[in-house]
């Protein structure tokens, strides 16, 4: 088994243990550890586990990877590394570390997630008004490059937006959404790129 915590902005945005002979990683649905986020690749990266060693492979030359902040197309993963693709972090854990773990919140995350009441964002004006937007993935991105770009994560008590690309028009509720990340409501009406959406679960 090997356990594989999803950092963003300092924050916890996943965890999950797995069994098996390779951890796929990367931005499309195929991936066994899903990030939504154009820095990352659709198939971004490889971890390959065998009896003596754990692998980790670039599998897009244009779609770096680093491990402890040195850059690397293929390494030797050890216990506590941390594994840098686009803006996202990722911290490996060994089989040894996480034999009968207690509970914590990071180990939750990502099955809690699962339990969450679906949520939407519900386009209120423009030529698309009305039109739904599921937030299913555990990161879902939103926006446009130079209009403001936002993520909303899943996390074990709800939904959080945060921006990735300020911009004067990103607001909620009519405040804007600095740098930081905010649990939504049901109701909370969200701008971005310009286009007003409102939050609701169900």
């Amino acid at each position: 088994m090997a356990k594989f915590t999803v950092i963003f902005k300092d924050r916890t945005i996943q965890s999950a243990i797995f069994d098996q002979k390779t951890v796929h990683i990367g931005s499309d649905t195929s991936n066994d550890i899903i990030i939504d986020s154009l820095a990352i690749a659709p198939a971004h990266a490889a971890v390959c586990f065998n009896e003596e060693e754990t692998i980790i492979k670039q599998l897009n030359d244009d779609f770096p990877i680093s491990i402890n902040n040195n850059a690397s197309k293929e390494c030797k993963l050890n216990n506590n590394d941390e594994i840098l693709i686009g803006k996202h972090k990722i911290i490996y854990n060994t089989n040894e570390s996480i034999v009968n773990p207690a509970p914590s919140e990071d180990a939750n995350n990502f099955a809690s997630e699962q339990h969450l009441p679906e949520a939407n964002l519900q386009i209120m004006e423009g030529k698309h008004i009305g039109r739904l937007i599921p937030l299913k993935k555990s990161m879902t991105r939103i926006g446009h490059s130079g209009n403001g770009v936002v993520v909303i994560a899943k996390r074990t008590d709800g939904y959080y937006i945060s921006s990735l690309e300020s911009n004067e028009s990103l607001t909620i509720n009519d405040k804007l959404l600095k740098d930081e990340s905010i649990k939504l409501n049901a109701n909370d009406m969200v701008v971005i790129d310009e286009t007003p959406m409102q939050f609701f679960l169900g």
